[in-house]
């Protein structure tokens, strides 16, 4: 199928280019230059603006958004809006707030045109590895695009099935999943990237405990120069808090025992605070999550190596970088 991508950064570039290996046309745009040139480099259409890309498409189109949340894609959309038909779609596969979701959903509809929220997680890894995809919106529209969808999937052989599954939604066995209507798909999204903050928060806290046993000497009367690379490494082979998460910070310590390359500022997307504002509407205790969360408000002021892990993870599976101003 023929595809428009509007955000051609770290994710929306990679995205791009695995459509284009799975055959896919796409109309790439993005505000710069260079960013486009690239996407043409791999086989791409360029388009220089979004009346371009409009006009690159045959009817009915299909246009992926990989933007900040907020504003930036709110921008776009409001301008696809008024140069896209009637049954044509726009997809946010960035991590957007569901309650923007129904709000657009609606007034995209009241002009015949149709709404998808993809979460999409993966990070600069899944050109390779392909993305676990969160939907929502209507199940005919999903339906029509599912070629998308499943190229841009890991695929059916990323994991080994689980058992007693038979039956159910076979989609879901190869990475992506309709979870409900508008609104679901970002709202599964933001619960995922809770826990991934949770899960973070455990493995650096618990490297920065390993690293503190050098001393200075406690009650227990023992001192130990632990090696954390190695203790990584074989935790990845058959423990049972094995990872990619893991494996990530296995990777940064081979190369970086001491992680001097990072100072520890961590930063937040905004699914962490949605995610907690979602567990005070439900009444869920969420008390793992709203500890990491407030972790990482306390690195943008004083810096452990619990915090340069969390650092060099963010890193390894995003491509996040610290602020430069805060070294």
């Amino acid at each position: 199928m023929r595809l428009g991508v509007i955000g051609l950064g770290r994710m929306g570039g990679a995205i791009t280019r695995r459509l284009l290996k799975a055959g896919h046309a796409v109309v790439a745009h993005d505000r710069e230059a260079s960013r486009i040139a690239s996407a043409v480099e791999s086989g791409a259409v360029g388009a220089a603006s979004v009346d371009d890309l409009v006009t690159a498409l045959e009817a009915p189109r299909a246009v992926w958004l990989m933007l900040p949340a907020g504003e930036p894609t709110q921008g776009i959309i409001d301008e696809l809006a008024t140069r896209l038909d009637r049954g044509d779609t726009i997809i946010d596969g960035g991590n957007g707030f569901w309650k923007d979701d129904l709000r657009r959903a609606e007034a995209l509809e009241a002009r015949g045109l149709h709404y998808l929220d993809v979460g999409t997680s993966g990070g600069v890894w899944g050109l390779e590895r392909g993305y676990c995809l969160m939907i929502g919106g209507e199940a005919t529209v999903v339906n029509q695009l599912d070629s998308l969808f499943a190229s841009l999937s890991p695929g059916e052989e990323s994991v080994p099935t689980t058992p007693g599954r038979a039956g159910r939604d076979s989609r879901v066995e190869r990475g992506y999943l309709h979870a409900g209507p508008c609104g679901a798909g970002h709202f599964v999204k933001m619960v995922h990237n809770a826990i991934e903050y949770g899960m973070m928060q455990a493995y650096a806290e618990g490297f920065d405990l390993l690293r503190n046993a050098a001393g200075p000497e406690g009650d227990s009367g023992q001192q130990w120069e632990l090696e954390l690379a190695d203790i990584a490494e074989v935790w990845r082979h058959g423990s049972v808090i094995s990872s990619w998460l893991l494996d990530l910070t296995a990777t940064a310590l081979a190369n970086d025992p001491g992680l001097d390359a990072y100072i520890g500022h961590v930063e937040d997307s905004g699914e962490g605070r949605w995610a907690l504002q979602a567990a005070i509407d439900e009444g869920v205790p969420a008390t793992v999550l709203s500890a990491a969360l407030f972790s990482r408000f306390r690195s943008r002021q004083e810096h452990t190596f619990s915090e340069k892990v969390l650092a060099a993870m963010r890193h390894g599976f995003g491509g996040h970088l610290e602020p430069p101003e805060t070294k």
